[in-house]
C-alpha cells in the first residue's frame, strides 16, 4: 500500500500566530521592567502609569543600579520566545510521528525543555552578579518577579480592549449578514497550511463500515436513507433540523438540473441507434480512425485493452509521459463511437466530492452545479449513450480526497450506485433524477483519470489501482500508412454491454486450467519473494478482461501482460532492499521459461527495475 504523504510542517500559520503573541508578551516585558525602574534608570518619567499599577497593587518599587537586573530581564524574555517555539516543535513533532502527546514521555521532554529555559535565563543572570561582584541576588530575584507579574497584567489588559475593539469592528461590518460560527474540525476543513493530518488515512475508508449499504441498498456515508441526519458535504450543506429550511422552487435551487427535466420532459430515451460490429471490428476501425483522421498512432494492443478493460472495472488509469496521448485516447474514442466525454481537469485544491458534485450554498440557498454534476445526471436521462468522464491529471490532488466515495460505491451492485448530494427538507420537489436527494451513477458511466509522474503530483495509492485497469504510455508512438476505412460508427451502451457479456460466455475465450496454473506459478513466485499479494479483486478483472480482450483480437498472454506489469511489478517499484536484484533477475528466468517473449510488458517492466538497482 503506498502510504500517504505526511507533512513536515512543524510551524502553521496557527503556530506562527502563538509565537508572534508570545514575542509581543517578551516585548511587554522589557518595556514593564524598563518602567519599573523609573526612579534609577531614568528611562521613562518617574510617574509612568506601569510604575503608579504597580505600586497600587502593593508592589515595593525596587532600586535597581547597574545594567545587570536589565540584562537578567532581558534574558527572561527571550527564553519565554525560546520555551514557546521549543514547546510547540515538540507537540508538532509528537503529531507528524504519531507520538501521544500526553505520554510520560512527552511530558519529561516539556518539562525538562522548560526548566533549561529557566536555568539558563536566570543563570546566567547569577553569573554575571557573581562576575561583577555583586551581591543584589534578592534583588534581582525580586525585580524579575514583578516584572513577570505586572506585564503578564498589562499585556491580558490590552490584550482584552484590543480584542473587544476587533469583536466590535468585525461584528458591525457583517450585521447584515448570517450568525456563522466556527466550524468544527474534521480530517478536512481542519488542515492548516499544507499540514496534511497523518492520523487519519483517507485511503482507508474504503473497505470501512463509513460506506456500508443502508436498509434500501444505498451508499451514503452512513446516513440513514429517510433523511434523518444529513450526510457530510464538503463547502455548506443543510442544516439536520431540515424541516425549518424553506427553500424556493427547484428550478431555483437547481436550475441546470431543472433545465434538463425541462429539456427531456421527464422521460428518458430507452434506445439510440447503433451498428452491429463485433469487439475485434470496432477495435481495429478506431486504430484506423486515428491514424487516418486524427493522426494519433498507438498499439493496437492499448486499444483493445482500453476497450476490454471497461468490462471488468468503471475506472481507467492512463498515465506515464506528458504528450503520449493518454488525454487524447478517451476524448477521440468517444468522438469515435459517437459519446459523450466530460473533461474535468484536476485542481490542486480538491479535497472532497463537492470538487465534483457541487455543494449546497447556505447563503443563496441555492446548490452550485458543476459540469459533473449536470452530465451525470442527464446521463440519467440517456442510458443507452455512452457516457466518458475524463480526470485529467487526477494524481494533482489526492484521488482518495475527492473520489473516494465513487471508488466504494462503484464497487457495489449497479443497482446501488447512488450518491447522496443534499439532506432534502420537508416539502421540497427536488430535480426528477434525485431521489431522495441521491444522484444515480448509471451503468452508461465510465471514467478515465490521467496521471503524469513528476514532483507537481501525488502518488496513486494500491487501494486505487486495484480498483482500476491501468495503461501505461512510455513511448512516442510510430507512425504507419492506413489503406483501410477510418470512419467514426455508432455504438450504444446496450450494444457494448451485449459484446461484454456475449464474450464472457465464450469458453474458448475464458482462462483455461492451464492457462491458470501457468500464471500461478508466476505469482506465487512474486508473493513468497517480494510479499506482493495477487488478491481477488485482481483475479476477478483477470477473469473478465482477459476473454473480452480476446474477443476484441489479441491474445490471452497480452492481457495477462498488461495486468501482471501494471497491477503486481508495479508494486516493486521503489523498493531497493538487497534481495531485490538477484530475485528480480530469477523472476524474470520464470517469465522467460514459462511464456518465453510473449509477457513483453512485463518483461521490459522487470529490466527497467534491475537497470535502478
Amino acid at each position: 500500500m503506498t502510504k500517504t504523504k505526511k507533512s513536515n510542517t512543524y510551524f502553521t500559520r496557527l503556530n506562527l500566530v502563538i509565537i508572534g503573541i508570545v514575542m509581543l508578551y517578551a516585548v511587554t516585558l522589557v518595556f514593564t521592567g524598563l518602567c519599573l525602574t523609573a526612579s534609577t534608570m531614568k528611562i521613562f518619567a518617574t510617574n509612568n502609569p506601569i510604575l503608579l499599577f504597580s505600586k497600587a497593587l502593593g508592589l515595593k518599587e525596587i532600586q535597581i543600579n547597574g545594567p545587570i537586573g536589565i540584562v537578567g530581564l532581558v534574558l527572561v524574555a527571550l527564553y519565554v520566545i525560546v520555551f514557546a517555539v521549543a514547546l510547540i516543535y515538540e507537540l508538532r513533532f509528537a503529531k507528524i510521528n504519531k507520538i501521544s502527546r500526553n505520554s510520560w514521555k512527552m511530558w519529561l521532554t516539556y518539562i525538562i525543555t522548560f526548566i533549561s529555559c529557566v536555568l539558563l535565563s536566570y543563570g546566567i543572570t547569577l553569573a554575571l552578579l557573581a562576575i561583577f561582584k555583586s551581591s543584589d541576588i534578592g534583588l534581582i530575584t525580586q525585580y524579575l518577579g514583578n516584572s513577570l507579574l505586572v506585564s503578564l497584567l498589562v499585556f491580558l489588559a490590552i490584550a482584552t480592549f484590543v480584542g473587544a475593539i476587533l469583536m466590535l469592528v468585525v461584528n458591525f461590518i457583517l450585521i447584515d449578514k448570517p450568525f456563522k460560527t466556527l466550524k468544527k474540525k474534521t480530517e478536512i476543513d481542519s488542515l492548516e497550511d499544507g499540514d496534511v493530518d497523518v492520523d487519519n488515512d483517507v485511503t482507508s475508508s474504503f473497505d470501512t463500515s463509513s460506506n456500508q449499504i443502508n436498509t434500501s441498498g444505498v451508499a451514503a456515508s452512513g446516513t440513514p436513507i429517510n433523511g434523518a441526519v444529513a450526510a457530510p458535504i464538503a463547502g455548506n450543506s443543510l442544516p439536520a433540523n431540515s424541516e425549518v429550511v424553506a427553500l424556493d422552487d427547484r428550478e431555483k435551487v437547481f436550475p441546470g438540473l431543472y433545465s434538463i427535466d425541462v429539456k427531456y420532459d421527464g422521460y428518458p430515451i430507452e434506445k439510440i441507434a447503433t451498428d452491429e460490429y463485433s469487439l475485434e471490428e470496432i477495435v481495429t476501425k478506431f486504430h484506423n480512425y486515428l491514424a487516418k483522421k486524427e493522426h494519433l498512432y498507438y498499439d493496437i494492443r492499448v486499444l483493445r485493452y482500453f476497450v476490454s478493460g471497461f468490462a471488468a472495472t468503471r475506472l481507467g488509469i492512463l498515465e506515464g509521459l506528458s504528450g503520449t496521448g493518454k488525454s487524447s485516447l478517451p476524448r477521440y474514442f468517444a468522438k469515435f463511437v459517437g459519446a459523450n466525454v466530460t473533461f474535468l481537469p484536476v485542481q490542486a485544491t480538491w479535497r472532497d466530492k463537492s470538487s465534483i458534485l457541487g455543494y449546497f450554498n447556505d447563503f443563496s440557498k441555492t446548490y452550485a452545479e458543476t459540469d459533473f454534476l449536470l452530465n451525470l445526471y442527464e446521463a440519467n436521462y440517456n442510458p443507452d449513450m455512452i457516457n466518458i468522464f475524463v480526470l485529467d491529471e487526477m494524481n494533482i490532488s489526492r484521488v482518495e480526497y475527492y473520489f473516494a466515495d465513487f471508488l466504494s460505491v462503484l464497487e457495489y451492485p449497479s443497482d446501488q450506485w447512488k450518491l447522496r448530494i443534499l439532506q432534502v427538507p420537508h416539502g421540497f420537489v427536488p430535480p426528477a433524477k434525485l431521489d431522495n436527494g441521491f444522484i444515480k451513477i448509471p451503468t452508461n458511466s465510465y471514467f478515465v483519470g490521467t496521471a503524469n509522474k513528476d514532483d507537481s503530483t501525488f502518488s496513486i495509492s494500491d487501494k486505487v489501482y486495484d480498483r482500476a485497469f491501468t495503461i501505461f504510455f512510455d513511448n512516442r508512438n510510430v507512425s504507419f500508412d492506413v489503406n483501410q476505412d477510418g470512419e467514426p460508427i455508432k455504438l450504444s451502451n446496450s450494444r457494448l454491454q451485449e459484446l461484454y457479456a456475449n464474450a464472457l460466455a465464450n469458453k474458448a475465450y475464458q482462462l483455461n486450467k492451464n492457462d491458470i496454473a501457468k500464471f500461478t506459478k508466476i505469482t506465487d513466485f512474486i508473493y513468497d519473494t517480494f510479499d506482493v499479494t495477487f488478491g481477488n479483486r485482481i483475479l476477478n478483472q483477470l477473469e473478465v478482461i482477459v476473454p473480452v480482450y480476446v474477443s476484441a483480437g489479441g491474445r490471452k498472454e497480452e492481457a495477462l501482460d498488461f495486468i501482471l506489469s501494471r497491477k503486481i511489478i508495479s508494486k516493486l517499484d521503489g523498493r531497493f532492499e538487497e534481495y531485490i536484484k538477484p530475485s528480480l533477475k530469477k523472476l524474470l528466468e520464470l517469465i522467460t521459461e514459462t511464456y518465453g517473449e510473449n509477457l513483453e510488458l512485463s518483461i521490459k517492466a522487470i529490466k527497467g527495475l534491475i537497470k535502478k538497482l
